[in-house]
């Protein structure tokens, strides 16, 4: 994954801003229901679920151990439309190809994105210390659908971290899919991220963001949706160069 801390071209804007939508901010939408974790599991947890909200991990000495960040969705089942499947109930399943990713800003200035679209899986032991576990694309499977791992070792490196969901493939309707972000600490409580809000028909939902503050971890609730990357990267002031959906080589 190559530097890049040029703003992006007006060639590789239009390219990722075909579907552009006039949005920006956070709690302009509806509510909606969040994926629920088990019982035992929020039992242990903090949660944010409002947007706006943040909470902070204090830093250990001698620096975290392996930070895991990880998301979670549910594969909602639809009801199926016509006189059989009113009749008998049938359902079938929501079509979704749901991303986890990530757009980092190290101490020295580098920035760049962590995400499966365009191979961008990063790496934990060099910079930038942030790498994705892989895609997942049924949401069905055990435990984290995807998660990002940080080497807690380097955090002092990492100045800001934004965690995003994307919908590469299906119909934007978050309700149906219910993402939640969870972040573990090794020695601390694991803290949950959920949508309070919801907004129909932008593909791209920005969940949480984590700033290093005195080498501790404060994590924010964003809940912002864009139509697309370079929105959000503008939003924010990342300056990276997007084609349609990832970030081009420089």
């Amino acid at each position: 994954m190559g530097q890049d801390n040029r703003p992006p071209s007006a060639s590789s804007i239009d390219s990722a801003t075909r579907s552009r939508a006039n949005f920006s901010g956070h709690g302009n939408s509806k509510g909606a229901a969040g994926y629920n974790a088990s019982a035992a599991m929020r039992s242990d947890a903090n949660e944010l679920m409002k947007s706006g909200e943040t909470f902070s991990i204090n830093s250990v000495e001698g620096g975290y151990g392996d930070i895991e960040i990880g998301a979670v969705w549910d594969v909602v089942r639809q009801k199926r439309s016509g006189f059989l499947g009113n009749l008998l109930g049938l359902k079938k399943k929501t079509n979704v190809d749901l991303d986890l990713g990530c757009l980092y800003e190290l101490t020295d200035g580098t920035r760049g994105a962590v995400q499966a679209f365009g191979d961008l899986y990063g790496s934990f032991d060099k910079p930038p210390y942030i790498k994705l576990s892989g895609d997942e694309r049924t949401g069905e499977k055990e435990g984290f659908d995807e998660s990002i791992m940080i080497n807690g070792q380097k955090w002092p490196e990492i100045n800001r971290v934004l965690f995003y969901v994307y919908i590469y493939d299906g119909v934007a309707d978050w309700a149906q899919v219910q993402p939640e972000i969870h972040f573990c600490v090794p020695g601390k409580s694991p803290l949950i991220v959920g949508l309070n809000t919801r907004y129909e028909e932008l593909n791209l939902c920005l969940i949480a963001g984590a700033e290093r503050v005195r080498n501790g971890i404060r994590v924010k609730n964003y809940t912002e949706y864009y139509p697309g990357h370079s929105e959000m990267d503008r939003a924010f002031g990342f300056g990276l160069s997007w084609g349609d959906g990832y970030k081009q080589p420089v």
